[in-house]
């Protein structure tokens, strides 16, 4: 029989050409992970207020909040990139004092009164979500973060922490630490300027389900 000895070096080359081809080509999306699970933590609120709307920046007697006003938006999407519609997103934090809304919370600085400190809303047809809340501040012991929880219909509910790209506590926050650098850069997002409003800032997370 007839051999072709530089066969495999042809299928070699083959492969590897194929590999950078699929490298280069555009509209090749990357691998997503799905968002990391973390803990809910101590404070999630034990007494729900009366207003649970997506503006935690001012109540219903009309009473504004402290601290930056941001914009946070962002799809939910499964791991193809389909979105998540009818999503229930949750979000809670501090507020610019470092209070949480809960009864457990005996911090010595007062509460803000015009803080909601919980908000949730479901994602459109799209995948998308908006909230308009605070940019996060430190806590004792941990660096600024929003806690985040979502929970859709036929997958595992999500609960994690959304943290502030830059923020010096960030190296030193112990729940932060214990994800990989791939895991932290998909829960670690910028606040920058709002394209919109030039007194707000705005960050964008979106969230990948398993």
């Amino acid at each position: 029989m007839h051999q072709h000895p530089k066969l495999p070096a042809r299928r070699r080359l083959i492969l590897a050409a194929a590999g950078l081809a699929t490298a280069v080509l555009p509209g090749v999306v990357a691998a997503r992970i799905a968002t990391p699970q973390q803990m809910r933590g101590p404070f999630y609120p034990d007494r729900m207020p009366l207003d649970q709307d997506n503006d935690l920046t001012r109540l219903m007697d009309g009473n504004p909040s402290q601290g930056e006003i941001t914009d946070l938006s962002g799809r939910v999407l499964d791991l193809d990139g389909t979105p998540v519609k009818d999503a229930l997103v949750e979000i809670w934090q501090c507020d610019a004092n470092g209070r949480y809304i809960h009864s457990g919370d005996e911090g010595g600085q007062p509460r803000d009164p015009g803080f909601q400190g919980y908000g949730k809303t479901r994602s459109d047809s799209d995948g998308g979500y908006r909230f308009r809340t605070i940019k996060p501040v430190p806590y004792p012991g941990r660096a600024p973060h929003i806690h985040v929880a979502v929970r859709a219909p036929g997958r595992k509910p999500l609960v994690t922490q959304l943290y502030v790209d830059g923020a010096g506590e960030n190296s030193r926050d112990f729940l932060r630490s214990l994800l990989s650098a791939e895991e932290r850069a998909a829960v670690t997002v910028p606040f920058r300027p709002s394209d919109n409003d030039s007194k707000h800032l705005a960050a964008r997370f979106d969230i990948v389900m398993a």
